[in-house]
Order: structure tokens, then C-alpha cells, then sequence
């Protein structure tokens, strides 16, 4: 695969960032293609492994040292098949994708992993451009109808799949707009969502129809959606969001995350204020913002505080501060832990690590956070004696993650079994709950999780959902 030397020829060159004092005036994308001689050569880097960890490391499986080689070869329209015969959306993965894959990269043992993200967003832009990716509607119907519970990543994945083996699907979403998680809870200067509208404009071609402002278990019943289909596929995420359970975390200026996020890109979208924010403004201007997780949604409310004019900017995590390095032979092909800093990171926050938060302080407003610094001795936390600290504060937002799905409305008339950690019930071989017409994928079965992964789950649901319907499937997984 690729050129035999190449690693050998070429070094690591990924894309670059726009300036930073450019991209803070805006929410648009600020990554830098690379030139077609340069994605060439980075393709070429490809080792021909007798055993590519690549493809075990990206959750879908992507053949990867294929389309780097239909790259080299300058085979781009080979390429994108290859690309899409494992992945629906790869415009998305390319874009906000950890890249798994590259820690799995043989070349990652010398810290010069193939770039394989980039390689893959190349190829999908390519294909946008060059009008190679159009609708691919079934030759027949089935005569069998499915309801998609859910736009998000698995949801999509899963009705495309299911739409293109003849099947006539419905997908329903509580928003307004289709995309879920992608479109509300992924800034757009990670990921454009005209992208979003891109697909779901291929899908409705395909046959897939799209219900928005209508959620299940609110405006339709589930009982509605069985007397209606042949099958049920929840899609609907993990949404019950962690919350912060110390004296103060009452006060208006503790918000959760997702509503820091969704106000501000449905402002991107063109909606007014009253629509983007119908409980009253969320913004950042002006204020001194604490960010509690450090994860990758923390990340993106950093982003977002800078790009509305913070005053400041202080991320904090409860767990140690990780290595900048991590121990190859400990950790490879799989993913490491170690220091990760983002484009977000860069453009201007303070992090802080081993931080518990102690009280929220202020009357009617936020004026502060008292904390306190914690170590871990014989696996459990505790605090650290004189280490008390407070931070000014106007604005908390809270990104420690979620718990699981929703149980209002939609679970509860589902009335499905759920596993100990509060998400569906459903293995990965059938996808298949406590109720055969009902099945489950993406972070509503698994829980919080990465994009790929619901792609990952919702087509390997819709294989079983194609499965159990018809008796056979010729579906992927």
C-alpha cells in the first residue's frame, strides 16, 4: 500500500489552523487542506503492515491502507468508494473525529502516524466537489416500513442503511433541525452544518422521510409508532447530562454545557433570540467563564466563550493531570492516555487539573467557585489539607459528561429493559431490546460515546433491523 519508501521519504504534515486572531472573529471551519502534492505524499506514508491495527483501531472499521493507496495513485473516485463502502458520513469523522486510527498506526510507535483523518476528509471533499456523491435510492421496495427515533450520527447511519436496502423509513426528531448531537452540540467552527443538510438532502432523495419538532413520547406515542411499523430503531442519545450537586449550584449562572452550545449555533443558524434561547440569553461576553470537565465538550464551550468576547477563561478537571507523552509499549495499537490539547486550548483558557469544586459563590448571581486540590492514595480520592482555593466567576458551565439517555416520555412508554448503567439494553450482535420490534443503537444502547461509534452501531443496527424483517440481509455490518 502507497509507495514502499514513503515513510521513509516523508515526515508527518498535517493541516494547520488559521490564525488565531482570525478565527475568533467568527464560527466558520479554519482548517487548512493540504495541497494535493502534500496529501499525496502523506498518503504514500502508508506501510503496507502485515497486520494494519488501523482497521481495528477506527470503530468502523475503514480500510484505510486501501484508500491511502487510491490516493497515492491519485485515484480519488476508487478511493471514495472504498471510503463509503464503511462509512456513511466520512465529511463528519474527518472533521471532528479523535482518529483512533492513528493511534493504532504502526508509525505511531514512533510518534509519526499516518494522517489518516485527513487523507479520509480529503477524499469526501473531493467527492462533494466533484459530484461523484449523489443518491443511491434502492432498485426495489420491500414493502416493510421502519421508524428512526433520533438524527443524530447513529440515527442517520441507520436510516440510510435501511432506506437503501428498500425499506420505507421515518426518522423523528424532537428538534427542528435534523443532526442531532452533530448539529447542537458540535460548534461550527469544528464542523460547518451545512454538511449536515448536505446528507439529509442525499437521504430524502434515497427515500428517508424526516420528522422534525416531533417528539416520540411527547407529540406521537410509541404505541402509535407499533401500529404504524414494522420495526422501531431508538436512536435518541445519551442527553441526561451530569449534574453538579454541591451548596450554590442552584444559582442561575450554573448552566449546563448543551445549553451554552445549542443557543449558539442555532444563533449561527439564523434564528432569532427568543428561538435560540427561549429560557433567557446564555452568552459569555463580558464575564469570567469556569468550564468544569476536561473533555472534549468542555473543549468547545473554551471555543465558544472566546469567540463571544470572555473575559476569561479557566477549565477545570477532577482527575490528574495525564502525561504529554504516553508509554508506547503499554499503550499501542490502543488508545493512550496522555495530554491532549485542543485548537480551542490554544486560542486561550487556563486548565487545571486534580480540582474538586467545593461551593458556588454568590446571592443571586455567581461571583465565584471555592475549590479544593485532591491527590488519589490507594485508589481513592481525597483532598489535600490547606489547599483551598476560589476562583472569580460570572458564568459555570458544567461538561462532566452524561449518564445516559432520557427516561420521560420515550423510554418510559417504550418500556424496554435497561442495563445497570441506565441505557438500553441491547447487544451488539442483533441490537435487538426486551421488545423484538424495538432496537436500540448509537449512545442511547452504549451511552456517551464518539461519533464513529454511533455511525458504527447504527449501521450494524440496521443490518439486524434488515435481518429480522426480511429473514436475510445483504447490509454490511
Amino acid at each position: 500500500m502507497g509507495k514502499e519508501t514513503g515513510f521513509l521519504e516523508h515526515d508527518r504534515h498535517d493541516r494547520k489552523y488559521g490564525p488565531v486572531a482570525d478565527r475568533l472573529q467568527n464560527y466558520k471551519e479554519f482548517v487548512i487542506p493540504l495541497a494535493a502534492d502534500a496529501l499525496k505524499d502523506q498518503a504514500s506514508r502508508c506501510m503496507n503492515c502485515g497486520v494494519p491495527h488501523c482497521h481495528t483501531g477506527c470503530p468502523v472499521n475503514n480500510m484505510i491502507p486501501d484508500w491511502n493507496h487510491l490516493v497515492y495513485e491519485d485515484d480519488f473516485r476508487n478511493a471514495l468508494e472504498v471510503l463509503h463502502s464503511t462509512n456513511n458520513f466520512p465529511e463528519f469523522t474527518g472533521r471532528i473525529c479523535p482518529a483512533p486510527c492513528e493511534a493504532a498506526c504502526t508509525l505511531n510507535i514512533i510518534d509519526q502516524p499516518v494522517t489518516i483523518k485527513t487523507v479520509e476528509c480529503a477524499i469526501v471533499d473531493k467527492g462533494w466537489q466533484e459530484g461523484w456523491i449523489t443518491p443511491r435510492p434502492a432498485k426495489g421496495k420491500t414493502g416493510k416500513s421502519v421508524a428512526v427515533v433520533g438524527s443524530g450520527p447513529a440515527g442517520m447511519a441507520c436510516a440510510q442503511q435501511l432506506a437503501r436496502a428498500g425499506h420505507s423509513v421515518t426518522v423523528f426528531e424532537k428538534n427542528d433541525r435534523v443532526g442531532g448531537l452533530l448539529r447542537y452540540g458540535i460548534p461550527d467552527f469544528k464542523m460547518e452544518k451545512h454538511l449536515i443538510n448536505r446528507r439529509a438532502a442525499q437521504m430524502e432523495a434515497e427515500g428517508v422521510v424526516f420528522k422534525t419538532s416531533v417528539e416520540v413520547g411527547v407529540h406521537v406515542s410509541v404505541d402509535s409508532l407499533k401500529e404504524n411499523f414494522d420495526a422501531i430503531v431508538l436512536a435518541g442519545g445519551a442527553e441526561e447530562a451530569r449534574r453538579l450537586d454541591i451548596p450554590g449550584s442552584e444559582l442561575p449562572g450554573v448552566r449546563l454545557a448543551m445549553e451554552f452550545l445549542m443557543q449558539q449555533n442555532k444563533r449561527n443558524a439564523g434564528d432569532d433570540e427568543l428561538r435560540a434561547a427561549p429560557r433567557g440569553s446564555l452568552t459569555a461576553t463580558g464575564k469570567h467563564v469556569i468550564v468544569i470537565g476536561g473533555g472534549d465538550t468542555g473543549s468547545d464551550c473554551v471555543g465558544t466563550s472566546n469567540r463571544q468576547g470572555a473575559a476569561s477563561v479557566t477549565q477545570l478537571e477532577i482527575m490528574p493531570k495525564p502525561p504529554v507523552m504516553e508509554d508506547k509499549a503499554l499503550s499501542w495499537p490502543f488508545w493512550p492516555l496522555k495530554l491532549r490539547t485542543s485548537s480551542s486550548h490554544e486560542e486561550g483558557a487556563t486548565r487545571d487539573w486534580a480540582v474538586l469544586t467545593k461551593r458556588v459563590v454568590g446571592d443571586n448571581d455567581v461571583k465565584g467557585l471555592e475549590c479544593v486540590r485532591v491527590e488519589w492514595k490507594d485508589g481513592k480520592m481525597v483532598e489535600v489539607a490547606g489547599s483551598e482555593f476560589t476562583l472569580q466567576a460570572d458564568l459555570i458551565l458544567l461538561a462532566m459528561g452524561f449518564t445516559g439517555p432520557r427516561k420521560v416520555g420515550l423510554l418510559d412508554q417504550a418500556a424496554v429493559d435497561l442495563d445497570p448503567r441506565g441505557n438500553i439494553k441491547a447487544n451488539t450482535e442483533k441490537y435487538q431490546t426486551s421488545d423484538e420490534a424495538i432496537f436500540a443503537c448509537g449512545d442511547m444502547r452504549r451511552g456517551q460515546s464518539l461519533v464513529v461509534w454511533a455511525i458504527r452501531e447504527g449501521r450494524q443496527c440496521a443490518r439486524s433491523v434488515d435481518e429480522a424483517l426480511m429473514g436475510v440481509t445483504e447490509l454490511p455490518r
